[in-house]
């Protein structure tokens, strides 16, 4: 059986390289594309497995902000006919400081490349990874045609982009499909996200700052949950529609931090510092993943004890590497 080629975009973000380590232990050809030089292994799942994989993996540097036309011309001339686009500007209250760098990045470099990618009969399907902060601060459980209410620069940057590509699907029935998950986490992922930082900072002894106490409310998947996903989407999913990604269980992050304090052996009035919330921080997104579940039979299979251990053991294999790597969001325009 021949398995499309895949085009990762952002193969560097966390999620990025947790698909790529699905993709090819499935058997696909993968090249991915990222603005920034591989990262250090310790980041890149898809580096952790077996060595004949990476036969099947290519790197290149190229930034979606400079060559998004080059980079839409690149899946025609590979035939890479599923296209997964990781890639953006992703932190919250960061975008409040340049909004015109999330605007940039997450419309209007993305406008450019699905320009091009539209121009193309050869794409099957274009994976949009996009979030549920573009619904903004939610009650209850929270469906896939929920209306649009961003609270944030980012937020509303990501909306934009979700806007622009149904107009590309009802005019030129472009392949797209969107997901948006819950929280992602799991051992790899950049050290200011919280699960690896909260381990990471445990076993250095440093102070935790929490925002607000740490009372938002949030739901956790693991990476590996989103990569199956991801794959079963781009294979089986409908054009134009949306995928919730999301486990069942939410928990307070002050007692998630809790958890990850017990777990190393410290307590959460060691480990956590409160400080001031973040401005636009929505309360919750509950997510109802139902169409996933019931379209594709995917479930969640990761539960987030198991998968906070996974983080943990990854903290405490690469610790000598993590703690000479930065534990903080480094922008880049």
């Amino acid at each position: 059986m021949i398995r499309p080629k895949i085009l990762v975009i952002g193969s560097n973000s966390y999620t990025g390289a947790a698909f790529i380590d699905h993709a090819l232990s499935e058997g696909h050809e993968v090249v991915g594309v990222s603005r920034s030089d591989e990262l250090n292994p310790v980041f890149l799942p898809y580096r952790w497995g077996p060595p004949e994989r990476l036969k099947k993996f290519s790197f290149l540097r190229m930034d979606l902000n400079e060559k998004a036309e080059a980079i839409g011309r690149l899946a025609r001339e590979q035939n890479l006919t599923w296209v997964a686009n990781f890639a953006a500007q992703s932190m919250v209250a960061e975008s409040w400081l340049t909004p015109v760098h999330w605007y940039q990045t997450n419309v209007v470099a993305n406008v450019r490349l699905h320009e091009e990618l539209r121009k193309w009969d050869g794409l099957k399907k274009y994976l949009h990874v996009t979030t549920p902060e573009v619904y903004g601060s939610c009650s209850g459980v929270v469906r896939e045609d929920a209306p649009f209410n961003p609270s944030t620069p980012y937020a509303a940057s990501r909306a934009a982009c979700d806007l622009h590509l149904m107009t590309f699907f009802k005019r030129y029935n472009f392949p797209v499909v969107f997901t948006r998950a819950a929280n992602v986490y799991g051992p790899g992922q950049q050290l200011y996200r919280i699960v690896p930082r909260a381990a990471l900072f445990s076993r250095l002894q440093k102070k935790l700052p929490l925002h607000g106490g740490g009372h938002s409310t949030r739901a956790f998947i693991h990476g590996k949950d989103v990569a199956v996903a991801s794959l079963a989407i781009l294979d089986r999913g409908q054009s134009g529609q949306v995928y919730h990604l999301s486990t069942d269980r939410f928990i307070a992050i002050r007692d998630l931090v809790a958890m990850i304090a017990q777990k190393t052996g410290s307590s959460f009035e060691k480990l956590a510092e409160v400080t001031e919330d973040r401005p636009g921080k929505d309360a919750a997104y509950l997510l109802d993943s139902t169409r996933a579940k019931q379209e594709l039979k995917w479930a969640p299979a990761v539960d987030l004890e198991a998968g906070v251990d996974s983080v943990i053991r990854w903290i405490d294999q690469n610790l000598a590497t993590l703690r000479t790597l930065p534990d903080h969001y480094i922008h880049k325009p």
